[in-house]
Formats: structure tokens, C-alpha cells, sequence
């Protein structure tokens, strides 16, 4: 069986796309391990699988974490797909909607690759708390059809070691969580009414440079309910984030880097 493969990011949050208009390709959590293994593999923060929708979503983002895990839903990741979808011609420029395991989603591709998502509505949670590096960090848990802990902090997000796993209540989260570590910053940015750096540790990757989801439950969280707009700076680059009655849609860039095809004898040993 050939494989083709697209390589892209959105902030720099990596994947690879595995195009499979007849929805033949089996994707077990090796390989897809092996696809996403910066040294052996391909290398990317997780794998999106392009099969056919159903209803009104013509595609469908079947998304795997780099560990192989399943996931629910990736803003950065959405954005890439949408572009693959114009890029290859299997859609046109402007709105599409697009299936997810969080429901169907809306993305809007502009001329010059720039790419809004709607993402939905944030869901509030509690507080909890995290662990890292022998300090507590005091958080909001936030759903954006994944779990989120949002951690708002005096402390430079920059300096922080997220080389290891945060340790989170397991009560609270039994299927792990995305943590996002917070910076509120004074300068307005492009009219947004709130301006934050943000880094993240993701549930079955680790540290990414970009996060979606992420970012929108941050903005959810800094916004505090209200109507606007959050400019998120990741350090992949800067997205837009605003939030309405309706949900949040995310605007950013997207890139496609380069495309190709699985050497068999690899393929054959990732699968086995």
C-alpha cells in the first residue's frame, strides 16, 4: 500500500497529514508513534488522518496525539487541515465545515493563508491545581471539547522547565490534561482587549510551541466571560482568539512545508 504524507504546522504545533480519501489506512498508536519520532520518523507534535465526513462536514480530522493516543480536538491542527483541503483541491477558498470527535467545526481559508476556526463555546470548570518543578501553580480548568488547566502566574512563563510532565490531580483529570502557564501582558495589541504570553504542556506530547485549544481557554479565562478579543503569543508566533456569544474562533497562520511518500520498509516496520 502507498502512503503519502503532507507535512505542516500551525505556530509551529507540527503534524503530519496522512491524506485517505477511501478511509483504508489503519492507524495504530506505533505507528503513529513512529510517524511522529523526530529521529527515526517523519517528526510532529501529532498525525491527522484526512477520511471522508458525513452530514454536512465533507471531511473528516481524525486526530492522533504523538504518543497515539486519541484527541479530540486541535485548533492549530484544524487550521492546517483546512488549508490542506485548498491546497490539494479538495475544497475551495472561504468557509468549510469540517468533522472532529468534538462535533463539526467551521474554518475560513483567506488568500493569504491566514485561517480562522470556529472552535466552540469554553465550558468553566473549577480550580485545581499543578505541580512543576517543586512549585504549585493555581489553575481554572476549561473545556473546549478537551480538558484544560489554565494557570495564570506573576511568574516569567519563559523561565519555566516544562521538560518534564506537570503533576495535576488525577480526580480531577483521569484522562490527562493540557496545561497552560500564563502571562497577562500591559501592551495592547491590534485592538485585542486582552494580550497574554502563554506556554503549554500537552497531554500526551509534551511542551508545544503552539496550542489552540489552548489558547482558547485562555482567552475564555482572561476575558472572564466577556466579549472580545485575546491576542495569545505563543512561542510559535501570535494568534488571534475572540470570543462571542456563540464560542471562540481562532485566526492564525498555517503552513504546508513539503509532501511525500512512506518508504515500504519502513512502513512495514512502523506497523509491526
Amino acid at each position: 500500500m502507498t502512503v503519502h504524507y503532507v507535512k505542516g504546522h500551525g505556530t509551529q504545533n507540527d503534524f503530519v497529514l496522512l491524506p485517505d480519501p477511501d478511509g483504508q489506512l489503519e492507524l495504530t498508536p506505533c505507528f503513529v508513534r513512529a510517524l511522529c519520532d523526530r529521529r527515526a520518523g517523519i517528526g510532529a507534535d501529532g498525525v491527522l488522518r484526512v477520511i471522508p465526513g458525513e452530514g454536512e462536514a465533507r471531511w473528516f480530522m481524525d486526530h492522533r496525539n504523538a504518543d497515539g493516543s486519541l484527541a479530540e480536538m486541535c485548533g492549530n491542527g484544524l487550521r492546517l487541515f483546512a488549508l490542506f483541503l485548498v491546497h490539494s483541491g479538495l475544497s475551495d477558498l472561504g468557509e468549510q465545515r469540517i468533522g472532529t470527535r468534538s462535533g463539526v467545526r467551521r474554518a475560513v481559508v483567506g488568500p493569504d493563508h491566514t485561517v480562522s476556526v470556529e472552535m466552540g463555546a469554553a465550558s468553566i470548570g473549577g480550580e485545581s491545581a499543578v505541580q512543576l518543578g517543586g512549585e504549585m501553580y493555581f489553575g481554572t480548568m476549561v473545556s473546549m471539547g478537551n480538558p484544560h488547566l489554565v494557570c495564570v502566574t506573576l511568574a516569567p512563563v519563559s523561565d519555566l522547565d516544562l521538560s518534564s510532565t506537570p503533576i495535576t490531580d488525577a480526580g480531577n483529570f483521569p484522562d490527562g490534561v493540557n496545561v497552560e502557564f500564563v502571562n497577562v501582558l500591559d501592551e495592547a495589541v491590534q485592538g485585542a482587549q486582552a494580550h497574554v504570553r502563554m506556554r503549554v504542556h500537552e497531554r500526551g506530547v509534551g511542551e508545544t510551541f503552539g496550542c489552540g485549544t489552548g489558547a482558547c481557554a485562555v482567552a475564555a479565562t482572561v476575558l472572564a466571560g466577556s466579549v472580545g478579543t485575546a491576542a495569545v503569543d505563543q512561542p510559535g508566533g501570535r494568534v488571534f482568539v475572540t470570543v462571542d456569544a456563540c464560542g471562540a474562533w481562532l485566526s492564525g497562520p498555517a503552513v504546508i512545508v513539503g509532501s511525500g511518500e512512506l518508504d515500504p520498509a519502513w512502513l512495514a516496520a512502523a506497523n509491526a
